[in-house]
């Protein structure tokens, strides 16, 4: 296979045709989405045949099953474990999907939109043999007008070639690497290295959709929110149209839980005052905690509706000191997870009964957050985190950086565009992270992460700006940027392993340094354990659950001299749930520190962990009830 064709093909490939982001799309009065998920026809590129085969030979001008045999390949999903194939599994390169679908002729003169929710990583769609939208980054939607590509009353052949090769150039990075030496390795056998220890599953990952609009409709909504004198809610409102010449009007009506009118305005932009307002709260933080308004956004002309859009809006505040994050004027302390987008089969596709076991685990568990790690999630769990009170910090996909160059810094400004302007009006979304464990003690990371910064502030200033570093505070060259720290530490695992006891004292001294040092409030985002279910030995040894409860509990007591102190903001244990990674020595085929398996099944550091942060919880619930043992010093 020829990479170097592969890079530069996608140099030329992914620049220009996406277009700047809409919308989530919604059916309303004026809108449809049709869905196009469901099985699609795929192949991937033979390893003695050059990889850019598929574009040289135009695979997209008929369908894929009209030149050579095809896999049914489910949308939305990874590839990778879907087939019993070694080589699909372990793919560097260009795959190929294609589908059909009718249009109906009513859609004639509607503005149509073809639209993914995320691909990995390199993308290019063709629509009846015509190039509509190019991509670079997994894990974000982008779309494309096409109706002026389309055939109504007729079927449609949509083609889509992805790449999921990375480079020292994208975000994030790897590499593959080719054994040439043909007396020790097959014809072609390559090797991919990332710098991540989650698999790099690939494939259509999210929904593909079509939604059809007037021709004149709203293409963009941004919402603030305030709070005054305790209990009046203000929404300060934008609201951008397709048409900036046509004579439409806009109304804002402003609707409760119920769906009863409590406040109106009219005018592209504005503020709306709500008196007693419910405001948004985190869960455990107050008894009703997720509220939501729903802005019904109207375009009219002479009095006829010209388009509808329902916007969901949270009225909260954030804001933070040094030692302090603070949501509604109340101190919030961060108690919940890095997780990732991983489950058997589907790998990162989207899987809807995975979101709604994930979030009842996490409500069980009395946690109140959880970081996106390390990129942006499905729309889909950030609806739910939304409707639930669960806060966010959303991250981009800046993960293990360990160079920085313009090429690099331009690809990663745009990821941040992009996940701003998708989750900029969030009430769940507290703060930007904007990079994971990036090699942050080299001398060009200062000048990199203030650009950075300082791009991602000039995109939403009402939010905090934060990292995760496994670096230490007095060579970390990314803290001065951010407004909140987030500190990955593995005393007793990575260091000193096997000896739990040295944690308490290693874990604040080095919080009490970084504070001393910064003055800004700080999250220990990751610690924890790889840990094998029903593995059990006394004394405790590592890998075992025993092992695994007593590093959580001395981690626990240095979290509360901290707290009592007021030098923690917040605990994310690593992770959630077991998840996959790339083949290696150690247990291999998955990172095992999750506190759940892979399959959601509790380890005994769960209920441990429950037991914690139901007892830090504000506000228990019924989900407190059936607490079965809680640790006793």
């Amino acid at each position: 296979m020829n990479y170097l064709h592969i890079f530069l093909l996608t140099f030329l490939a992914t620049d220009g045709l996406a277009e700047d982001l809409r919308l989530y799309p919604r059916e309303s009065e004026t809108r449809q989405v049709k869905d196009l998920d469901g099985f699609w026809s795929f192949r991937v590129i033979p390893l003695e045949d050059d990889q850019n085969i598929g574009f040289t030979n135009k695979w997209y001008s008929k369908p894929l099953d009209q030149r050579d045999d095809v896999i049914p390949m489910p949308v939305p999903s990874s590839y990778n474990d879907i087939t019993q194939s070694r080589f699909i599994r372990d793919y560097s390169g260009w795959v190929w999907y294609d589908n059909t679908f009718f249009v109906p002729i009513d859609w004639t003169h509607k503005s149509v939109t073809l639209r993914f929710g995320s691909a990995h990583y390199q993308t290019v769609v063709y629509l009846n043999g015509v190039n509509v939208l190019n991509h670079t980054g997994g894990h974000l939607p982008f779309e494309a007008y096409v109706d002026g590509h389309l055939k109504y009353g007729e079927n449609n052949l949509v083609t889509v070639a992805i790449s999921n090769v990375l480079s020292e150039s994208t975000v994030p990075q790897g590499s593959v690497t080719y054994k040439n030496d043909t007396k020790l390795y097959p014809k072609g056998f390559y090797e991919t290295t990332t710098n991540f220890d989650f698999f790099n599953y690939a494939g259509i990952h999210r929904h593909v959709s079509l939604y059809v609009l007037p021709q004149v409709h709203i293409t963009d909504i941004t919402v603030t929110t305030d709070i005054k004198d305790t209990t009046t809610g203000v929404i300060s409102y934008t609201v951008i149209r397709s048409n900036l010449s046509a004579s439409v009007e806009c109304i804002i009506d402003v609707l409760d839980k119920k769906g009863n009118k409590v406040a109106d305005n009219k005018g592209f932009s504005g503020v709306i005052t709500i008196t007693n307002a419910t405001f948004w709260w985190p869960y455990t933080m107050d008894p009703n905690p997720g509220y939501q308004y729903t802005l019904k956004v109207l375009l009219t002309d002479s009095g006829k509706t010209v388009d509808v859009y329902y916007q969901k809006v949270g009225i909260r505040t954030v804001r933070v000191t040094d030692k302090e994050f603070i949501i509604n004027g109340k101190p919030f302390y961060f108690r919940g997870f890095g997780k990732h987008e991983d489950a058997n089969i589907r790998g990162k596709g989207l899987d809807l009964p995975i979101i709604a076991k994930d979030f009842n685990l996490i409500k069980w568990m009395g946690a109140n957050s959880f970081r996106t790690s390390h990129y942006p999630y499905s729309e889909e769990l950030m609806d739910m985190a939304d409707a639930e009170g669960i806060v966010v910090i959303d991250e981009c996909p800046a993960v293990g950086l360990h160079a920085f160059n313009d090429v690099l810094l331009g690809k990663h400004l745009a990821l941040i565009t992009e996940m701003i302007q998708r989750d900029k009006n969030r009430p769940s979304v507290v703060m930007w992270s904007v990079a994971n464990e990036p090699l942050s003690d080299q001398k060009e990371a200062e000048d990199y992460f203030q650009k950075v910064s300082t791009h991602a502030r000039g995109l939403d200033n009402t939010r905090p700006l934060t990292a995760a570093t496994k670096k230490d505070f007095n060579n970390d060259k990314m803290s001065a940027a951010l407004d909140v720290l987030m500190i990955n530490r593995y005393y007793g695992w990575y260091s000193d392993t096997g000896f739990p006891q040295v944690i308490e004292q290693h874990l604040t001294t080095n919080i009490i340094d970084w504070h001393n040092t910064h003055r800004k409030p700080i999250i220990v985002s990751e610690y924890g354990a790889d840990t094998v279910p029903g593995l059990h030995q006394d004394p405790a040894y590592v890998f075992s659950e025993d092992y695994e409860s007593e590093l959580l509990m001395h981690y626990h007591r240095g979290f509360d001299r901290l707290r009592s102190d007021g030098l923690l903001v917040g605990e994310h244990v690593w992770n959630f749930a077991d998840f996959m990674t790339t083949q290696k020595t150690t247990l291999g085929k998955a990172n095992r520190k999750g506190i759940f398996t892979r399959e959601r099944q509790p380890k005994a550091g769960a209920r441990i962990l429950r037991c914690r942060y139901w007892a830090l919880a504000e506000v228990k619930s019924q989900q407190h009830s059936g607490l079965s043992y809680c640790p006793v010093d």
